[in-house]
């Protein structure tokens, strides 16, 4: 194996040091709760009688006995998400699988999943940040009983995958295999379907031609096939080594993902405490799977909500991450694929062309990747540089392509789309923020233009309509943060800004909200710290200030005398309470959060933490 490039191993030295106290504390908890032994072993009678009261004859047997594994299902099936309908079928096809290999399984617990597909723009939308620690604190609930060795964690979208390995992380001693369900299969492609979104913006179509559009896109079950968060999230979890190799991009309801399903269910009972392959889940993420996963994401073009998640997930392994490692490893990391928003292709013909084999090969062959991790598969990371196949008996795995099928979907290290991730950190005198390049021209990454003030997007989308965002200027958008509103994704925006942009004006974006995973052509720099509400200097802004967004620089500054900019005062936040929808029941959510680089964590928040 390649040596590991020393800029990798310099991140991964610095995050050690920087948490070296918190995560020397974490592991000592997961080795005390490990010492304890085999779960269950501590319950009362009358304790283990409840918990399999209602088991099958030969279950209750077996969790009578104490010495074979139990193994803890944690779903966010529900049948109104295309990506989590599949789900339905897992739990039977996962207690068979770990049946045959002598141990048993109880669905543990349900966990709530909720789209942003179908909260863009909506009010709801403001619940759905929050609902990622909601799902971490569902699934501590549901492996709260003590009763299990093992868990298979079932989930797909934006702030499930995140939720759920949160709070597995808090089950450290425990080992984890993460069950996806796959992408839906092809439907319009991705040009036809943001071209028609643009002649929608215009006026040019309606919504009847708006709709069927969008229906032939999401049609089926399965995840939606643009490269966003939920498709972001099914890589992470590849090359963080918490998938079976190569799983991650299979469609639903095909006999190969059925064969992976129940695989899993195979494979946890042989990783669990009762077995020779003891693989918890707190040691497999470690600083260098953190490191893995930041480099993936940057290889791949990935979401911008990961510079929340990562950072939340990595925190609760005891592991401190910030932005500035991102913006380090996007600077040698090199952009290896073109999947929409970043290209035309999708995830299912990603995966055609070489899929997840292919590119951790590649970035394990340059060095880029930590190999000697421990993973679910058990052979380091080198496992995932493979594909499953179907074989007499269910699954086996091969070596992922020599060549990519496509090499305008993804290519090899020595021949990339770009030689950096495309991930920036922006700075100045308005605070610090992150913005992703890798789909936005190299003419459009610099733009100095007087303010347009909005405190929210819906403001924004009138003003367009009216056709009042006449010649240059930067959109900003503020009141949007995790203590404001919960952070709602700005994703409505994208259209519209689009349009002026192709029009020939220069536009960027500022916020202190998020946009998603569908983060575009327009230079956005996003998730701007400190928030508004918090004091935040885009508070100071006023209409016409001319600011400079410079992602080549990383600068972000307005362009205000020095001496007036001091003086001014931040109009003040409007952060009146909030109801309808259930956004009463998150006023502690937004009071708790702590702000968007340090994970937007609500129920515990953390000291700030420098590089």
């Amino acid at each position: 194996m390649p040596e590991l490039n020393a800029a990798v191993a310099g991140v991964t030295e610095r995050i050690r040091q920087r948490s070296r106290d918190d995560r020397r504390a974490y592991l000592e908890r997961l080795q005390t709760a490990a010492d304890d032994g085999p779960m269950r072993t501590s319950l009362s009678c009358t304790n283990l009688a409840h918990a399999f009261a209602a088991a099958p004859d030969g279950d209750k047997a077996r969790l009578k006995g104490l010495q074979k594994p139990n193994v803890g299902i944690v779903s966010a099936y529900n049948d109104m998400l295309s990506a989590h309908q599949p789900l339905e079928r897992f739990p039977a096809l996962l207690k068979q699988a770990v049946r045959e290999a002598g141990g048993t399984a109880q669905f543990a617990g349900g966990v709530p999943a909720m789209c942003d597909g179908v909260t863009q723009g909506q009010t709801g939308m403001e619940l759905s940040l929050f609902s990622r620690d909601v799902i971490a604190m569902a699934t501590g609930v549901a492996l709260s009983h003590n009763t299990f060795d093992g868990g298979l964690c079932l989930g797909v979208c934006d702030k499930i995958v995140p939720g759920l390995l949160i709070g597995a992380l808090h089950f450290g001693h425990i080992p984890f295999i993460f069950v996806p369900g796959g992408p839906m299969t092809t439907g319009v492609p991705n040009e036809e379907k943001a071209r028609i979104r643009g002649l929608y913006a215009e006026g040019k179509v309606g919504r009847d031609a708006l709709l069927e559009s969008e229906s032939k896109s999401y049609h089926g079950p399965g995840t939606c096939t643009f490269y966003g968060t939920a498709n972001s999230n099914q890589m992470l979890m590849e090359v963080m080594g918490l998938h079976l190799p190569g799983s991650a991009f299979v469609n639903p309801n095909t006999p190969l993902r059925d064969a992976l399903t129940i695989a899993a269910g195979h494979r946890i009972m042989e990783i669990t405490a009762h077995g020779e392959e003891y693989t918890p889940i707190g040691r497999v993420i470690d600083e260098r799977a953190i490191v893995n996963g930041i480099v993936g994401l940057l290889a791949t073009g990935g979401s911008t909500n990961h510079t929340i998640h990562l950072v939340a997930i990595a925190r609760a392994a005891g592991i401190h991450i910030n932005w500035d490692d991102f913006d380090a490893l996007s600077r040698m990391v090199p952009l290896l694929t073109r999947i929409y928003p970043n290209g035309q292709a999708d995830v299912n013909h990603f995966h055609a062309a070489g899929g997840m084999g292919f590119l951790v090969r590649e970035l394990l062959g340059a060095g880029l990747l930590h190999e000697d991790v421990m993973t679910v598969a058990g052979e380091g990371l080198a496992a995932y540089a493979r594909e499953p196949m179907l074989a007499e008996g269910g699954v086996a795995w091969r070596d992922a392509p020599a060549e990519s099928a496509d090499s305008d979907v993804v290519r090899p290290v020595a021949e990339p789309f770009s030689p950096d991730g495309g991930l920036r950190v922006v700075q100045g005198n308005l605070g610090r923020a992150v913005i992703k390049v890798s789909a936005v021209k190299p003419e459009h990454r610099v733009v100095e233009a007087p303010a347009r003030v909005f405190d929210d997007q819906q403001e924004v989308l009138t003003a367009f309509r009216a056709g009042e965002l006449e010649g240059d200027f930067v959109c900003v958008v503020r009141g949007q943060g995790p203590r404001a509103n919960g952070m709602p994704e700005l994703h409505k925006l994208t259209p519209e800004l689009g349009v002026l942009q192709s029009r020939g004006q220069r536009v960027a974006l500022v916020t202190d909200g998020r946009m998603s995973g569908a983060s575009g052509k327009v230079p956005a720099a996003i998730h701007l710290n400190p928030e508004w509400v918090s004091g935040g200097a885009i508070g100071r802004i006023r209409d016409g200030d001319v600011i400079r967004l410079d992602a080549e620089a990383g600068l972000l500054e307005v362009r205000v005398p020095a001496a007036e900019w001091a003086n001014r005062s931040s109009t003040p936040a409007t952060n009146e309470p909030q109801h309808g929808i259930g956004r009463e029941m998150f006023a502690a959510f937004r009071a708790m959060a702590g702000s968007a680089e340090h994970g937007a964590i609500s129920f515990s928040p953390q000291e700030e933490v420098g590089s």
